[in-house]
C-alpha cells in the first residue's frame, strides 16, 4: 500500500485531535475533522466476497477509498479505515452501504439463500473461550492482527514539572511538520503513540520472542521473552528497547531507550522516557491494553492511561505492506486559500 495524500491527512488530523483533546472514542476509526483544500473523496472499490452465502456462512466486505473525510459502512459495521476489509455474517439478505462523509456512497448486497449448513459436531465447534488462544506451553497466544484504538475518554496527563512547558506541543492550523510528530515524515511514532494511528498492527509470537509489526509506517518491534533483564544503557531508538515477561495471563512489556523525537499524546519527551505496557487477550480474541508512561523531566508523576481494547481481526492474516514517501510537500494541502 502506498501512502496517499488522504492517508497522510487522516493520520495528521486524527493525531492532532487526540493530542489536543486528550481523548477519543476507543472504537473511532478513520474519521477526521473538516476538509481542507485537496482532491474530492472517491470510492475506488466496494465488494462482497462472496456475494451469495447460505445461512450460517460469512462474507467479507472489501473496500478502498481515496481522500475520504470519514468512512462508514451500514448496517452493523460503523466507522472504518479508508482501506480494509470486514467479515460479516448476515442472517438474511442484506444491502451494505459504504458512505464517505461529504462524498459519494456505494452499495453491495450479500444474498442469503438456501438451507442452513448442518450443525458441526461439538468437537468441530470453534472454541471462543480463552483456551482457544494458547501456545503449546500453555501461555496465552497473542498472535493475530488487531485494530488501532484511540485514547479512552477522560484521559488526562499528570501536571508537568516546573520549567517543562517546552515539552507541551501546541499545534496551529497549518502545523504539519517540525516537532508536531504527526506522522507526515514517514518516521516511526514510538510507543504508545503509534497505537492511535488509523492502521492495524500484528503480533507474531514464539515461546521466546514476540515480533510486533505496525502497518504504518512499516515499523517493527522485537520483544524477547527469554527472561533477560532490561539493558543498562541501550542506544536510543524510535520504538525503544523492550523486554517482556508473563504475569499470569498478562504480557508485561517494559521499554526504555527511546530517542526524543516522538511524542506521547500531546507532549514531547526526553530519552528518560519509560513505558510499561500490559497486554491481555480476552475470551473473544480482543486485546486489553493498559499502559503507564513516565518521564521525570516532563511529568510530576507516572501517567497511568485508562485501559482500552484493540479489536481482533480474525479475517486478516497479516498487515499490509506500507510504502511511505517523505519527499512530498504535504504542507500545501493544509494551507488556507
Amino acid at each position: 500500500m502506498r501512502l496517499t495524500f488522504s492517508a497522510i491527512f487522516s493520520i495528521a488530523i486524527a493525531a492532532t485531535a487526540l493530542a489536543q483533546q486528550q481523548e477519543a472514542p476507543a472504537g473511532a476509526r478513520g474519521g477526521r475533522g473538516g476538509r481542507g483544500a485537496g482532491p474530492e473523496p472517491r470510492i475506488v472499490t466496494f465488494e462482497a466476497r462472496p456475494s451469495s452465502i447460505r445461512p450460517g456462512e460469512s462474507a467479507v466486505l472489501v473496500w478502498s477509498t481515496e481522500n475520504p473525510n470519514g468512512v462508514t459502512i451500514d448496517p452493523e459495521v460503523g466507522a472504518v479505515i479508508p482501506r480494509g476489509n470486514r467479515q460479516v455474517s448476515p442472517t438474511a439478505t442484506t444491502t451494505y452501504t459504504l458512505s464517505l462523509r461529504n462524498g459519494p456512497s456505494k452499495t453491495v448486497t450479500v444474498t442469503v439463500a438456501g438451507a442452513p449448513l448442518a450443525k458441526s459436531s461439538p468437537s468441530a465447534t470453534v472454541n471462543t473461550s480463552s483456551k482457544a488462544f494458547r501456545m503449546p506451553d500453555g501461555k496465552p497466544d497473542l498472535t493475530g492482527v488487531y485494530n488501532f484504538g484511540g485514547l479512552p475518554a477522560g484521559t488526562k496527563a499528570p501536571p508537568i514539572k516546573p520549567g517543562a512547558e517546552k515539552f507541551v506541543i501546541v499545534r496551529g492550523p497549518n502545523d504539519v511538520r517540525g516537532r508536531t510528530t504527526l506522522g507526515t515524515d514517514c518516521k516511526p511514532l514510538g510507543i504508545p503513540q503509534t497505537y492511535i494511528t488509523p492502521y492495524p498492527f500484528q503480533f507474531v509470537q514464539t515461546p521466546k520472542l514476540i515480533v510486533q509489526i505496525f502497518e504504518y509506517p512499516n515499523a517493527i518491534r522485537m520483544i524477547p521473552l527469554d527472561g533477560r533483564p532490561q539493558a543498562v544503557d541501550p542506544d536510543p531508538t524510535w520504538m525503544g528497547n523492550a523486554v517482556g515477561r508473563w504475569e499470569g495471563d498478562t504480557l508485561v512489556v517494559d521499554s526504555i531507550g527511546f530517542n526524543d523525537k516522538t511524542e506521547v499524546h500531546g507532549f514531547m519527551h526526553t530519552q528518560d522516557l519509560h513505558v510499561v505496557e500490559r497486554f491481555k487477550r480476552l475470551e473473544n480474541g480482543n486485546l486489553q491494553y493498559d499502559v503507564t508512561v513516565e518521564d521525570p523531566n516532563v511529568w510530576t508523576a507516572p501517567w497511568v492511561i485508562p485501559a482500552r481494547t484493540f479489536a481482533f481481526r480474525p479475517e486478516a492474516e497479516w498487515v499490509e505492506e506500507f510504502v511511505c514517501d517523505a519527499n512530498v510537500d504535504y504542507n500545501k494541502l493544509f494551507k488556507k486559500e
